[in-house]
């Protein structure tokens, strides 16, 4: 479904501005009786709301489609438990939680994040529309409700007399159709002194770091912080703080509370996109020369690796490796599969090329020279994992921001 009307504001005045052609769902994988089905490709472009400064995709896939049956958990990421058990420790500590207190976390996983809550006595309510997933939840302790969230479901909640003293979204708001009714649904759950945390990737650090394979059809927003101003105001709640913060190559972890008061980290960075002009298509034009660049600087080292007899494989079954791979046309002629640590992944195929998964003892069961790290937001973690291959004379090859080999 093609969009035409700004997801925040309703104005029409949306303008493409970047496409990646008709891409395969990223995190569609395949089992091996499908390979011979032909993979569903939807268009996946960039436009640029003028009015509320909102990048969004011009094209929609249902959110049952995507989301229903998941593949990606979010246990299988040290970088990412590390990231949420530090953010609940100072939650606890500066919130003073409690067994008398409520967390609610949306699009909970597996229960990667809430678990630490629950190890410190804190009662919490995971919202998780994956059925797979909700159920793995619930099998760890984790009480989880499979559903979609949004204001009437937050409505639902709260008649069953649920309401949030501490409410949770990580790398969620850019999934939702209609990020200001989710965003009313928090401020509805939300206790009048409660706060919600939002973790979402920063469309100024995908400029910068050149992320293009940040782009996929789960995430139809990608925002500054004068669009999520214009959200976050437009549901009845204040953005009363906001940090820049390393994970997935740079986010915003975004404090929201009742009120309409923005916080001094909120007016600086503000302040910073004004002068930027960041509700301007100039502002973006350079993105695609940038991404064209990177394209042939990869598939040049790629195609010269293997005229020299070099062995290459990808490592990580993720969605950016799913777009990466695609966009730049790397298939089994470069590669000879992926390695993944998600068990779940493991023994499927990735859409498009249809590259095999095997797990990361592949790497030192065959030692081949190269791993194309399509997980590059989380190199520090894998190279750690992988010292014994590295070790071994294995090298890294790390496509953004920049190619180079570690």
């Amino acid at each position: 479904m093609s969009q035409h009307v700004c997801r925040s504001c309703r104005a029409t005045s949306v303008t493409p501005f970047f496409s990646l052609g008709e891409m395969p769902l990223a995190n569609a994988l395949l089992r091996e009786e499908q390979l011979g089905t032909p993979d569903v490709r939807v268009e996946l472009g960039l436009a640029l709301c003028s009015t509320c400064s909102l990048v969004q995709l011009t094209d929609q896939v249902a959110p049952e489609v995507l989301f229903s049956d998941y593949v990606y958990f979010s246990s299988y990421s040290d970088t990412v438990l590390e990231n949420a058990r530090q953010l609940c420790e100072r939650v606890i500590g500066e919130r003073g939680l409690s067994g008398e207190h409520l967390v609610v976390e949306l699009a909970s996983n597996d229960g990667y994040l809430l678990k630490n809550y629950v190890a410190a006595g804190v009662p919490v309510l995971g919202v998780e529309p994956a059925k797979n997933i909700a159920q793995l939840a619930e099998e760890r302790g984790i009480r989880t409700v499979n559903t979609f969230f949004n204001l009437a479901e937050a409505q639902k909640l709260s008649e069953q007399g649920f309401a949030a003293d501490v409410m949770h979204a990580n790398n969620v708001l850019a999934h939702v159709p209609d990020p200001v009714d989710f965003v009313r649904g928090i401020a509805h759950l939300l206790k009048p002194d409660g706060a919600a945390y939002i973790e979402v990737p920063y469309v100024e650090s995908m400029l910068e770091g050149v992320e293009f394979d940040t782009i996929y059809h789960e995430h139809l927003c990608y925002f500054s912080v004068t669009a999520l101003q214009n959200i976050v105001s437009s549901a009845g709640l204040a953005l009363a703080d906001v940090e820049l913060i390393p994970i997935h190559g740079g986010s915003l972890r975004l404090t929201l509370k009742h009120g309409n008061q923005a916080g001094a980290s909120t007016q600086a960075l503000l302040d910073k996109e004004a002068a930027a002009k960041i509700h301007s298509l100039e502002h973006y034009r350079s993105f695609r020369e940038s991404v064209e660049g990177l394209r042939r600087e990869l598939l040049e080292l790629l195609e010269g690796l293997r005229r020299d007899g070099k062995t290459v494989v990808g490592y990580g079954a993720s969605a950016k490796g799913a777009i990466l791979l695609n966009y730049f046309g790397i298939d089994k002629r470069l590669l000879d599969c992926l390695v993944d640590r998600s068990p779940f992944k493991q023994g499927l195929y990735a859409p498009g090329n249809h590259l095999k998964i095997e797990s990361p003892e592949y790497l030192t069961d065959k030692q081949p020279d190269y791993a194309l790290l399509l997980a590059w937001n989380f190199a520090d973690e894998i190279l750690r994992l992988q010292h014994a291959y590295c070790e071994a004379g294995g090298k890294f090859i790390i496509p953004i921001p920049r190619v180079h080999i570690r």
